[in-house]
């Protein structure tokens, strides 16, 4: 009986002792699965959990929708010549007298470089006065001063080039190789071209986003975008400016995973497998495959459709729920689209509790013997 009510004893001592360190705030990368489900609105709490299927992955898988409105995508290219307002001209002027109006003596042509439109469109020429230069070709204006010049001098011949398109130019800046001002000229027509003129991107083509700013409308499109359709491609104006950023989207991966970190979006779209196997999967040794969420405050509409309602009012707390261990749970993982400012959260496997509990018992139990045979001694 001494015996049994001693090993009764232990018994109810060691029961104790597990409680009590139970009890205790054992170290743990965060809430387990009973404490998550416990802070659903189905349980008075203010998030609504959520198991993933099909239909929640389809209502949820919201990609960034980018591109130009149709104000860009009609615009026509821009003539590779036209003049207009602060472009540079060159003029030479063949004159079939020896003594021309403009030519020195001996020379029968007259080089002006660098004649400047001016804010109104005009240029001025000795001889022709002021000619209209602004919206016209090369060609229209090396008419137009011939026939002032025609009545002065015999049989004039004019040449008119344009040397650059300061009036017509396109700034580039941002993830670019040579940032910079560029004229529209017959080789910078359309963005790609431009794009190119400033030197090719300086930064991952899978999430570089373009933007161009015209007048007051501002749109963007995703670069790859640009060279997947042409009509992408859109023709620059003068004044246009153009960005090229780096995608800034991200989500946090914590948990019973290879590392805990805030990580940036590599590629357009990433999926829930994707995210955990960008942190180094599952912690084999600690995680729950039945127990991976995602932590998302999600717009009214979408959280509407995955929730079947139409009582809700602005933004949602959701937590979706993935079990790797489904049949279809690696298919819906695969499928579920993370999104920007997502937590990814994968829980600790029940049984790690119980070894973190074990361990620290029996680390008690030892130290306890220890200072025992130390007393003794």
């Amino acid at each position: 009986m001494n015996f049994n009510a001693s090993r009764l004893a232990r018994s109810a001592v060691f029961a104790a002792l597990v409680a009590a360190v139970a009890g205790c705030g054992l170290p743990r990368s965060g809430p387990n699965k009973r404490e998550i489900f416990a802070g659903s609105v189905q349980r008075q709490g203010d998030a609504f959990v959520v198991s993933v299927n099909e239909r929640v992955t389809r209502a949820t898988s919201v990609v960034p929708a980018l591109g130009f409105s149709s104000s860009f995508l009609n615009a026509g290219v821009v003539g590779s010549d036209t003049i207009r307002p602060g472009d540079t001209l060159g003029l030479t002027i063949y004159e079939n007298v020896d003594d021309g109006l403009l030519a020195a003596e001996g020379v029968n042509a007259t080089v002006l470089e660098e004649v400047q439109v001016d804010g109104d469109g005009f240029i001025f020429v000795p001889y022709a006065g002021r000619i209209r230069a602004a919206g016209n070709a090369p060609e229209t204006v090396r008419r137009l001063i011939t026939e002032k010049l025609d009545a002065q001098t015999p049989d004039p011949q004019v040449q008119v080039r344009r040397l650059a398109g300061d009036g017509a130019t396109v700034s580039v800046v941002g993830g670019v190789g040579a940032q910079g001002v560029y004229a529209i000229e017959r080789p910078t027509r359309t963005l790609s071209a431009m794009l190119a003129r400033a030197g090719g991107l300086a930064i991952p083509s899978e999430v570089a986003r373009v933007t161009v700013v015209r007048g007051d409308h501002e749109d963007e499109v995703w670069f790859e975008d640009i060279y997947r359709g042409p009509r992408a491609d859109i023709a620059m104006r003068g004044g246009d400016r153009i960005l090229v950023e780096q995608d800034t989207r991200s989500f946090t991966a914590l948990g019973a995973t290879g590392t805990q970190n805030r990580v940036d979006f590599d590629t357009r779209s990433i999926s829930a497998i994707e995210a955990i196997a960008r942190v180094g999967g599952l912690n084999t040794a600690l995680a729950d495959p039945t127990g991976v969420f995602v932590f998302r405050n999600e717009p009214e509409e979408i959280a509407e459709q995955v929730l079947g309602r139409t009582d809700l009012q602005g933004t949602q707390r959701m937590v979706y729920v993935l079990d790797l261990t489904e049949p279809t749970g690696m298919f819906e993982a695969r499928d579920f689209v993370i999104r920007d400012g997502d937590t990814v959260y994968v829980t600790e496997a029940p049984y790690t509790h119980f070894n973190k509990v074990l361990g620290a018992l029996t680390g008690t139990l030892g130290s306890a013997n220890s200072l025992d045979s130390l007393a003794n001694d």
